[in-house]
């Protein structure tokens, strides 16, 4: 196999590189191996530890989820390769592979006249109905690139859960600019007043960084940040990096996404004028000579505003569908170079910096976004399914070319198509909320019988009401969670023949905690006060109970009622003898319930 070190991020227009010698699974002595790292894959930990043990090597890092290990050899790596592979239990031994951006600058001042978020209506993702984009919470789409301004308003609206795989840390500064455009393209806030919109309205972020501050990637770090977003609840991959070889390590990432019910998106590359070779991981989710049929995800390539092919937009049988990606606008790092990213003026906005970019790389978190949505409108469906469905609402109509794929995405024909009958027809779920209490109303289609639905903080979608000919339902929820509800009709057989778009109330609690103080004012009287304090809501007005303890069970003593600033209090003359108290919240619908710690007094 031959080894390219420079490969791209589908960042920008074009991009080059240059080779270098490659890596075999067995690794014969006729190539000299680079000094560093290999990347052993095994069937089994015994099966490496007895290798390592024969073979002295300093581990780098691990990926047991994969059954894969980075390591630096004691010794020479070419030997160690060669004696390692053919050792029981080892299954490969490879070069780790680069991922670097070699390419002009992305961001480019705007051309034309027209909305500067153009590439919103292009995909319809305004045509939208505004309750699957607030559905969406339900859903969390990773960003998998060089990280991302948390400071960006879009971006801090979602206040997205973060990971870097480089340094094992929550701190993924975006000092390359890469991954904050891509992340605002796919999930930045849709109703925070500020910005852009990203295409996957209210779904949840992951921000993983597995690329450095000059955009480098690696097949290992790729492989770690897709097993970790992954096994923290990421539903949806963006992948806007590649490169011209695959490897048993990124092979096997992409397997154990998809064995989650995971839908990864990548973006295909921008080499038409060297051919548009294949790309990976692009090339591993929709397969040579597969003409968008099958495979494990979404491979987008970039449109114009006009709807074409975008110039630099690799081509081939190897590609899904595209998505806007010439000039599309989005958010810019504080932190990015300003000669390589430059910023334009948003008017309206107070806050944040934005730009224009090129690549197949800003195609592709569109792509992931509408899967959000897609998954919203009906989370009953398979990731395959949601993949299907993309590809055939897109602009070619079912059709295929190798140039576009099956065309232009279109996310609110997606969204439609999910929901309901191929011709559109849906039925309109309305609910209303009072404290822990839900009525749901459907009207139209007399004389069908119905189902309820229900998804409870993004989980698996079950059946509430199996049939009812009612068109109300009431019912009771437990605090703490967030509900999505759908109504499907069903067939004189039973079977669902219409979806309803769906409904979502969050009874989600705000963290409290309750502080617990006393006061002599005399020699038996007690001045007993507490302090309850609640992030992001008013404390006042809310039930505290004061309790003693008798040496067996607390029962309760009083009650007081909080002020504006969350303070209840009483005031006892005690006779002689030892106290225990404590004060608890017992929580509310938007509150949860918090307990002191006890306060021991002692009375002589």
């Amino acid at each position: 196999m031959r080894l390219t070190a420079a490969l791209w991020t589908a960042a920008a227009i074009t991009f080059a590189s240059t080779g270098s010698a490659g890596a075999t699974s067995t690794a014969t002595g006729a190539v000299a191996w680079p000094r560093g790292t290999a990347v052993v894959t095994y069937t089994d930990a015994p099966a490496l530890m007895r290798a390592l043990a024969t073979h002295p090597a300093t581990v780098v890092r691990r990926l047991p989820a994969l059954r894969a290990v980075e390591v630096r050899p004691a010794g020479d790596v070419g030997r160690f390769a060669a004696e390692v592979s053919s050792l029981p239990g080892i299954q490969r031994v490879e070069r780790r592979l680069a991922r670097a951006p070699f390419s002009e600058p992305a961001l480019t001042p705007a051309i034309g006249t027209g909305p500067l978020q153009w590439q919103f209506a292009a995909t319809r993702a305004d045509a939208v109905p505004d309750a699957i984009l607030r559905a969406a919470v339900t859903q969390t789409v990773a960003v998998i690139d060089t990280g991302a301004d948390l400071d960006a308003p879009d971006l801090a609206a979602k206040a997205p859960q973060t990971y870097s795989v480089r340094g094992h840390s929550a701190d993924v500064r975006d000092r390359n600019g890469h991954g904050t455009f891509v992340a605002s393209l796919a999930g930045g806030a849709s109703s925070n007043g500020e910005g852009i919109a990203g295409s996957a309205g209210d779904a949840r972020l992951l921000i993983v960084q597995a690329g450095g501050t000059d955009g480098s990637f690696s097949d290992v770090e790729e492989a770690a940040a897709i097993v970790w977003a992954v096994d923290h609840g990421a539903r949806i991959l963006n992948l806007s990096l590649g490169g011209p070889e695959t490897s048993a390590v990124e092979r096997r990432a992409v397997e154990y996404a998809v064995a989650k019910g995971a839908l990864l998106v990548a973006a295909v590359g921008n080499e038409f004028a060297q051919g548009s070779p294949l790309a990976y991981p692009a090339a591993l989710l929709q397969p040579p000579g597969s003409r968008g049929a099958g495979g494990l995800g979404l491979a987008v390539a970039a449109s114009t505003r006009l709807g074409a092919r975008a110039r630099f937009s690799s081509t081939g049988t190897s590609l899904s569908l595209s998505a806007p990606g010439e000039g599309v606008f989005g958010a810019v790092s504080a932190l990015s170079p300003v000669a390589r990213y430059p910023r334009v003026a948003l008017p309206g906005s107070t806050a944040g910096l934005y730009g224009y970019g090129s690549g197949t790389s800003f195609a592709a978190p569109q792509v992931a976004g509408a899967a959000a949505l897609v998954w919203a409108a009906n989370p009953s469906l398979r990731a395959d399914e949601v993949a299907a469905i993309i590809e055939q609402t897109a602009s070619g109509h079912g059709a295929w070319n190798p140039e576009l794929g099956y065309g232009v995405l279109d996310v609110a024909a997606a969204v439609t198509r999910a929901q309901g009958t191929a011709d559109g027809t849906v039925i309109r779920l309305d609910g209303r909320r009072a404290g822990r209490r839900v009525t749901l109303a459907w009207p139209g289609l007399e004389g069908a019988t119905f189902r309820v639905l229900l998804t409870r903080d993004g989980k698996a979608e079950h059946v509430l009401i199996p049939t009812t000919s009612e068109k109300t339902a009431a019912l009771s929820l437990a605090a703490g969670s967030t509900y999505t509800f759908v109504v499907e009709a069903l067939n004189a057989t039973g079977a669902p023949m219409q979806r309803s778009t769906p409904w979502t109330v969050s009874l989600r609690q705000a963290t409290s905690s309750l502080r617990l103080s006393a006061t002599r004012s005399g020699s038996r009287t007690v001045r007993v006060d507490a302090r309850l304090h609640v992030v992001g809501i008013a404390a006042a007005a809310r039930t505290v109970v004061l309790e003693s303890h008798d040496g067996n069970r607390w029962s309760r003593a009083a009650t007081a009622r909080t002020d504006g600033a969350g303070h209840a209090g009483w005031r006892y003359t005690l006779a002689r003898g030892s106290y225990r108290i404590r004060a608890r919240f017992l929580g509310s619908v938007d509150i949860a319930a918090a307990t002191s710690r006890p306060i021991d007094l002692v009375i002589r």
